[in-house]
């Protein structure tokens, strides 16, 4: 097991509910537990490492050691659930407030089932329902950090820019006024942001930048993601990943276009109007005047920026602009069930498949969609104050 693999890797997705009927994410779907995202994620995404962030909760970690008894999944030496060709890491959403700041969200990893269900109960006194998904733990930043720290676990901030709490988005312009940055291990872009976004922001150069779907529903799993050089999916490999140990890395990122995303640009809640100008807007709407903006990711990383214009360092990966299939025009579930029949998983849809093979199973119109939005050539609509932007062009008679 010498050789490094390339791994599909999504390490944001919420649980719904636990296999009693107990709510995990008030927001997420019923269909999201455990044992259906794994096997949403192994049978039809293709995806080989994905995290889990709701498996602090008791009713979670009870589903996941029946699992494990009946003997469907694994814990794996290499730390992890595994679940046929799926590896799950065990994770957590935390929302975190301290006096003098707005909210943040924050994502934790732990090793194995023990760990996190010991990380669980010292959450659980700091709580007020530790069942629930991304609730608020009232103990500070860096307390946190080093409980964290203490069951050598990992540490980054969650979809970083987003006005709804984000770190930089709606809590500070630089990390080090509330975190220890030498206990950070990463840092998630967020669906309206890329890395050439993030390096407007020189605090950002030292750590690895990951793209995540932060999925509310089986069919969102995979819309963002990244390619890992591993040997395995497994929680060691993961952290060997994110410290460039031994030929370990980021191979890629691939994450919607921001102008797809549901905050990319300042969004006036007065007269319902997306400002997608050059220049940001952050204090008034240039349409009606009014001052009740929620502040799009753009213009509040133009807000905070460091510099003048973003330096992308040499060791971050290519980002690629991937819009998932279900963005794409005309591609519905009969369609979608087809592709899958046929060609095996989403991964091996966006990837591998020739222009020839969709073609005989969607149609030309379609094929050529999917083949744009692989090469970046689909024309977009932005996004912003909650609402996705949008895929506006339509095929070429070419590709």
């Amino acid at each position: 097991m010498s050789e490094l693999q390339s791994i599909y890797a999504d390490l944001h997705i919420h649980i719904g509910r636990s296999e009693d009927g107990q709510p995990v994410k008030i927001s997420g779907s019923r269909n999201l537990t455990f044992a259906n995202i794994a096997k949403e994620s192994s049978e039809r995404k293709g995806i080989g490492l994905t995290g889990i962030i709701d498996c602090h909760s008791p009713g979670v970690q009870q589903d996941i050691r029946n699992y494990i008894a009946s003997g469907e999944m694994v814990e794996i030496a290499g730390g992890g659930i595994r679940y046929q060709d799926t590896t799950i890491l065990l994770g957590s959403e935390i929302e975190i407030r301290e006096p003098g700041y707005h909210e943040a969200h924050v994502l934790v990893y732990f090793r194995d089932l023990a760990t996190i269900t010991d990380f669980s109960q010292w959450m659980s006194k700091h709580m007020k329902n530790v069942q629930l998904s991304s609730q608020r733990l009232h103990v500070s930043f860096q307390e946190l950090q080093e409980q964290v720290k203490q069951r050598n676990g990992i540490f980054m901030p969650a979809h970083m820019f987003t006005p709804h709490k984000g770190i930089y988005g709606s809590t500070v312009a630089q990390m080090s006024e509330v975190l220890d940055l030498n206990s950070i291990d990463g840092g998630e872009l967020g669906l309206s942001a890329d890395t050439t976004m993030s390096s407007y922001i020189s605090e950002l150069d030292p750590y690895p930048l990951l793209t995540n779907s932060d999925a509310h529903s089986l069919g969102k799993i995979g819309r963002e993601y990244n390619l890992f050089a591993m040997r395995e999916a497994s929680f060691d490999e993961w952290v060997a990943v994110l410290r460039g140990e031994n030929g370990r890395h980021v191979m890629a990122n691939y994450g919607l276009d921001p102008r797809l995303g549901k905050y990319h640009r300042t969004y006036c809640t007065n007269c319902n109007s997306i400002i997608d100008d050059a220049s940001p807007a952050i204090e008034r709407c240039p349409y009606c005047g009014s001052t009740k903006l929620t502040i799009g990711v753009m213009d509040r990383i133009l807000q905070i920026a460091d510099r003048e214009q973003p330096v992308v360092n040499a060791h971050r990966p290519p980002y690629h602009y991937q819009v998932p299939l279900s963005f794409i025009p005309g591609l519905g579930p009969a369609k979608m069930n087809r592709l899958l029949a046929e060609y095996g998983t989403e991964m091996n849809i966006l990837h591998q498949t020739s222009i020839e093979q969709l073609t005989d199973i969607v149609g030309a119109e379609i094929a050529l969609l999917i083949v744009q939005a692989r090469n970046g050539e689909l024309q977009l609509s932005s996004g912003g104050g909650g609402t996705y932007g949008k895929v506006m062009a339509k095929p070429e008679n070419r590709i």
